[in-house]
């Protein structure tokens, strides 16, 4: 697990890394997502046949991992509510602005997700099958 745990942070440096270097609008953590994304997805593909898939970053720890952080995640919104929270005044001003931009970036993002999972998964099927535990962890 702390080997799982050193390739995600490694991953977040490696983005940050690259979002300062560049200047990037873009969050140096979601750089290096995707990064971690693109590096499981080919080397998945470039497994010959008979090797094990699971050597080296794509592991079962980083994947249960992944899973823990995952289900811990809705801890993180509560600062971010908090937040709206102290600007409502100028939410409330800007509401349609806010409202347009929220829905027309939700189905761009939905759109341009299911466009590159569908090409980077192709026509395989699901690697593993996970049994739904309720969202509870452990």
């Amino acid at each position: 697990m702390p080997a799982a745990f050193l390739a995600l942070l490694l991953f977040q440096l490696i983005g940050s890394a690259i979002q300062k270097m560049l200047s990037l609008p873009v969050p140096g953590p979601v750089i290096g997502m995707f990064l971690l994304a693109a590096v499981l997805i080919f080397k998945r593909r470039r497994v010959p046949e008979g090797e094990n898939p699971h050597a080296g970053f794509d592991s079962p720890e980083l994947s249960t991992l992944s899973r823990s952080l995952i289900a811990c995640l809705g801890l993180l919104f509560v600062p971010a509510g908090v937040g709206l929270m102290t600007e409502m005044p100028l939410l409330t001003a800007n509401a349609l602005p806010i409202a347009v931009a929220l829905f027309g970036s939700t189905l761009l993002g939905l759109m341009v997700t299911g466009i590159i999972m569908h090409k980077a998964s192709g026509d395989r099927p699901a690697p593993e099958r996970i049994p739904d535990t309720g969202g509870q962890v452990l």
